[in-house]
Formats: C-alpha cells, sequence, structure tokens
C-alpha cells in the first residue's frame, strides 16, 4: 500500500475597516486651501555602505487613534518594514512509497517565514481527514506510545513500532515547546471532526528565513486494508500589524 500528503498554504492579511466618517483639518487663506493637510520635509530612503534608513519629516498628529470599527496609525512612519512578510514551503507533495506493518516511514517539508511587522505571525495546520482509501479505508491518526497520549496541542514521545497512525514532529524556529526533541509528535487536528488548525510555528518579534522542519510519520498494522492512502494538510500562515 502507499501513502501520500497533499499540501496547501495560504497566506491571510485581513483588514478591518469601519464605517465611522473620519475628517481631516483642511488649511487655507484668501491665497491657497489645502484639504486633508499633510505636508513632509525631507523624507526619503538613504542608504550608505553600513547603514538603510528611511525617514520622514514633518507629519502632523503622529500618534495611534482607534475607537470601535477602526485602528488608524497616522504622521510619522509608524510601521515601516524592512523585512516583508513571506512564507514558503519546501516540499507541497509528500510520498511514503509502499508501507510495510510495523516499520514507520517518515518524510519532511521546511516551512520558511520572514516576518518584519510590529504585531506577530503565526502558521497553522489542519488536515481534511485522516490518510484514506476512495474505498473508505483509513489510516487513524496516532495516539504516539500507550503510556503517555498525545492530542492535537500536546505532542508525546512516539517510538514503539507496535504504535500505529499518523502523525507530525516540528523542529527548528518558532515551534510549539512541547516538541521536546525527534521522537515527540502529534496527531494533526482534523476539519472532518469539526477542530480547529493548530499553531505549529509563531513569533512575536521580527525575523528573517525563519525555518522549522515538519516531519510526518506514518506506522500500519498488519490489519491495515492494502491500497492508495491520501489527505491534505492546510497550512496558513497569517500575520498581524
Amino acid at each position: 500500500m502507499r501513502g501520500k500528503i497533499l499540501i496547501s498554504s495560504l497566506f491571510l492579511i485581513i483588514i478591518f475597516l469601519g464605517t465611522r466618517s473620519l475628517f481631516a483639518v483642511n488649511m487655507e487663506s484668501s491665497r491657497y486651501r489645502i484639504q486633508f493637510g499633510n505636508i513632509n520635509i525631507g523624507a526619503k530612503n538613504q542608504t550608505s555602505s553600513s547603514y538603510n534608513l528611511s525617514t520622514t519629516l514633518g507629519q502632523t498628529a503622529a500618534a495611534k487613534f482607534s475607537s470601535d470599527g477602526y485602528i488608524v496609525k497616522a504622521g510619522f512612519q509608524y510601521i515601516h518594514s524592512i523585512i516583508p512578510f513571506a512564507f514558503s514551503i519546501s516540499q507541497t507533495s509528500i510520498d511514503f512509497g509502499t508501507l510495510l506493518p510495523n516499520t514507520p516511514k517518515t518524510a519532511q517539508t521546511v516551512l520558511t517565514v520572514s516576518f518584519g511587522g510590529a504585531g506577530s505571525y503565526t502558521v497553522t495546520a489542519r488536515e481534511n481527514g485522516p490518510l484514506k482509501t476512495l474505498f473508505g479505508d483509513y489510516i487513524p491518526n496516532t495516539e504516539c506510545d500507550q503510556s503517555n497520549t498525545c492530542t492535537t496541542t500536546y505532542a508525546t514521545p512516539w517510538t514503539s513500532t507496535s504504535s500505529y497512525g499518523f502523525g507530525y514532529n516540528m523542529s527548528g524556529d518558532d515551534i510549539p515547546s512541547d516538541f521536546v526533541d525527534s521522537t515527540y509528535y502529534r496527531p494533526f487536528a482534523d476539519s472532518t471532526a469539526s477542530e480547529d488548525p493548530v499553531t505549529i510555528m509563531s513569533n512575536e518579534n521580527v525575523g528573517k528565513n525563519r525555518q522549522a522542519t515538519l516531519t510526518f510519520k506514518v506506522n500500519i498494522s498488519p490489519a491495515q486494508a492494502a491500497g492508495s492512502y491520501q489527505t491534505i494538510i492546510d497550512i496558513v500562515a497569517t500575520p498581524s500589524y
């Protein structure tokens, strides 16, 4: 029998716009009128061999203004990121090949995030159901070793070849602390069971090329039906500002 995973990814950038009216100051005299006044002096990007500096001078009312339904960050450069948000997945199709009973198999993909905003970022994952054939046979999600059951939000050791199922391990940057080492696994949250996506990477600090390795693992019992098993893992990267 064979096992295969397809991975989908998505960027989410959400902006909420309220319906409240906003008014800027109009400046005028007998000879001119400036609407929505905002006068800049010397705003530009400046560089040398040792630095990059972006400046804005002369703006009025520099502050963060908020109310129900809106947030306005106005005036001087409130956020000017030199690290654009970026997210990539090294392998989006995982093929375990032929699976043998009591013989665990693993495969990996690398997640890379760059984030320069003032908020935080998160990467979540959820499966579209367990590994399954077209005839409805499925490989259950792992519960890890019987002596210490894992959950979708809590990793525990999975080393026994007689513990069956499908799960994942995380290593590298910005991963949850319960992934203590390469033997610790979780089952994926399951969308068909109405389980919420689970965070697999997050950070409140800026960073460039933050990388984490996502290791998939599957182990089948001798009673597992033969067939071609597949599922889709949805991986979503979301920045906040």
